[in-house]
């Protein structure tokens, strides 16, 4: 009878010597993890099974019997490596709807589901297809993203993805319905569980993100380079026990609000937990439910939890302790990892219960022992405080471009580590994994304290997906078209060659949007600040100026998008944050505090203000003596903006043309004089192949 540890491969190198030899690993590695996929699957002995649902937030095991057979359809389409499809029914059907789905808004769709027979002969169709394309795609080596290799691995990682994912759901399947295999046999030991103690570790900057040049498969989050600061802490010796969280349990900790975030009351109040999910309490002992059988709970392996447990069961530990104890970040459990050289595939034996190497179930927290930590890879996926978000240098892969970004919302936290079942890149170094913090995984968790309450986490730098937003930021910060140069860039390079006496102290960027000018005006001065009546336009100027980088989505077709960054750095702006403030405010009714300035530049604003005369009546009072006023605008006047009684232009006055250059020059003229103005085009992408082509007007005033 074969054991795990022989039906197991490791994840291929990208590199090698002989395309052919790698061709054969590939192979190879599909055909297993297809086969272990399957293996898992023939636990269960009862077709009716598959229709169950016992996780009500996700679907039942019939989908993702079929989903990761169909992933690799539908990603070879796409990528115009295959044909046709093999049955649209179900390429359709098993495509999508794997993220969870929050506990308050559950899917209560109907899905005229295939049968198993059904299922398991598109599966061996599906096998055929990829192992020809295997045989015949061009190979080069090293294996790169653009590479048809490239998609024969994401599809067999996202497999491998769900050999777990699938394992949970089963693991909450009645008995009944499971066989026990000998190839998913449990760890057989237990024991009391062993006492927990705290170990110093010295504090380290160090560099996250996976290097370009890994030789192994990474998932886009995985990418880019993040350097972190981390202070010294102390780390819980084992990962939290089940005895170890009994202590919490007992002490009634799931009924005290206090120990619980106000997500985590929620999660309370709807589901009325008071102990784990694979705990259940029968006849006054406790028992826990494992893959294919109960056991009495193993008081010494680690508890299995979601987010929200581990984080009360911290807080309720800082109580009883007098000491802030919280979960780690990821850059803190990565100085753990750090500790451990090895990495799957280059290990000899796997250094932790992961990989299937060891049991197909948890084993005691007290087993694998590195430097007097224990469990530091393995055993159970570890939460973390960090909410996920991609790296500086962060690209999505144009043929997954939904793997990661909808989960950078600040919703889902990262877990680290990997667990038993955790195989190919999951159990790699730089895995980078993330649930909604109410969820279930194999995952448990081990705590640190801390010299300090606070969390050291970042806001989460979302994609912005606003139509309109998105639209500015690409305006802002994105690709040249049609050989027209940045607007904002193009119109300040034009402001100071037509104002060389300009004094360069303080400017002001009056309806700034997105932020681009404020930027590049701080190249040229000392402070500079940037006001928008919109919040949700002046978000990303902030946002550049705190994180670094801003992010967005814009529409290329119907409903696809293209998903993309900047960063300061990129721009050419690195330095220049402190010199700038963003500021909320009404261009007709700013706040005293906001004069002084050598500069006034409103870029596209004076047609979008519902009272330009009064804007032009008051503007010089924010302007130091001799002071410039720099207004640009293609004078597209809409009485959604501005009520037609108060156009500067583009009207009739007494029968004949008025302009708005005429208006500006009857509103300006008795307190400055024009100086300079200039043609500056520019162009707004709408989507990939619609664009607006505009000529704005750029008027220049000093003050007299």
């Amino acid at each position: 009878m074969e054991t795990l540890t022989e039906v197991v491969s490791k994840t291929p190198l990208l590199t090698g010597g002989s395309a052919e030899q790698k061709r054969e690993e590939i192979r190879h590695y599909f055909h297993q993890t297809y086969t272990l996929y399957e293996s898992l699957f023939d636990c269960i002995n009862s077709d009716e099974a598959y229709y169950l649902r016992p996780e009500p937030l996700r679907h039942p095991l019939i989908f993702y019997f079929g989903h990761t057979a169909v992933f690799f359809i539908n990603k070879l389409l796409l990528g115009k490596f295959q044909d046709g499809r093999l049955n649209e029914r179900l390429e359709s059907m098993f495509a999508i709807g794997v993220d969870e789905m929050s506990w308050d808004d559950l899917n209560s769709a109907h899905y005229d589901w295939p049968t198993v027979a059904e299922t398991r002969a598109y599966r061996a169709r599906v096998r055929e297809v990829v192992d020809r394309l295997i045989s015949e795609m061009p190979l080069t080596l090293p294996i790169t993203q653009d590479s048809p290799a490239w998609i024969v691995l994401m599809g067999i990682e996202h497999e491998r993805i769900h050999l777990e994912t699938s394992s949970v759901i089963m693991r909450m399947l009645p008995l009944s319905y499971l066989n026990a295999q000998p190839l998913w046999a449990a760890c057989a030991e237990s024991g009391p569980a062993p006492q927990n103690s705290l170990l110093p570790v010295a504090g380290e900057t160090l560099t996250l993100g996976k290097p370009a040049a890994a030789a192994t498969y990474g998932w886009d989050n995985e990418y880019g380079q993040k350097a972190v600061a981390v202070p010294s802490f102390k780390v819980a010796k084992h990962l939290v026990s089940n005895g170890e969280f009994l202590a919490f349990v007992n002490a009634g900790g799931y009924g005290e609000p206090r120990f619980w975030t106000e997500e985590g009351r929620s999660w309370l109040s709807y589901t009325g937990a008071t102990m784990p999910r694979f705990w259940s309490h029968r006849n006054g002992e406790y028992v826990q439910r494992n893959l294919l059988q109960e056991m009495p709970l193993p008081l010494d392996w680690p508890v299995e939890v979601n987010y929200l447990e581990a984080k009360a069961f911290c807080n309720w530990k800082a109580e009883q302790s007098g000491s802030h104890i919280r979960l780690p970040t990821e850059a803190e459990w990565t100085l753990l990892r750090n500790r451990l050289e090895a990495d799957q595939p280059d290990w000899e034996t796997a250094p932790g219960n992961i990989n299937l190497e060891h049991f197909a179930s948890s084993c005691p927290v007290n087993r694998f022992e590195h430097e007097g930590l224990f469990d530091v890879v393995g055993n159970v996926w570890q939460w973390t405080e960090t909410p996920i978000d991609g790296f500086p240098g962060f690209d999505v892969h144009p043929l997954y471009d939904d793997f990661s970004t909808p989960t950078f919302d600040g919703r889902h936290n990262l877990f680290k580590g990997g667990s038993w079942i955790s195989t190919g890149n999951e159990a790699t170094r730089y895995s980078r994994y993330a649930f909604r913090r109410h969820f279930f995984q194999h995952a448990g968790f081990r705590y640190i304290e801390s010299d300090s309450a606070e969390v050291p986490v970042e806001p989460v730098n979302t994609y912005e997906t606003d139509a309109l937003v998105a639209q500015y930021l690409e305006f802002h910060y994105g690709d040249h078209y049609f050989n027209v140069p940045n607007y904002p860039v193009a119109c300040v390079q034009a402001l100071m060659a037509l104002a060389p006496s300009l004094n360069r102290g303080r400017a002001l960027d009056l309806g700034c949007s997105v932020g681009r000018a404020s930027f590049e005006l701080a190249r040229h001065f000392a402070q500079v600040d940037g006001i928008d009546f919109s919040a949700r336009f002046i978000q990303h100027g902030f946002q550049l100026k705190e994180s670094g980088q801003t992010r967005f989505a814009i529409p290329t077709e119907g409903e696809l998008v293209e998903f993309k960054e900047t960063s300061l750095e990129e721009l050419g702006y690195a330095g220049l944050a402190d010199r700038i403030d963003f500021v909320q405010g009404d261009a007709c009714n700013l706040k005293p505090r906001f004069t002084g300035y050598d500069l006034v530049f409103c870029g596209n604003l004076i047609d979008r203000l519902y009272d330009p005369a009064l804007f032009l009546s008051q503007v010089h009072e924010r302007l130091n003596a001799g002071g410039y006023l720099v207004l640009t605008s293609p004078y597209t006047w809409l009485e959604d903006y501005t009520p037609k009684a108060k156009w500067l232009g583009g009207i009739k006055v007494n029968g004949e043309n008025f302009t708005t250059l005429d208006g500006l020059k009857a509103a300006l003229m008795e307190r400055f004089e024009l100086v300079g103005q200039q043609d500056i085009p520019f162009v707004i992408r709408e989507t990939r192949r619609k664009f607006q082509h505009t000529l704005a007007e750029m008027t220049v005033w000093q003050l007299k």
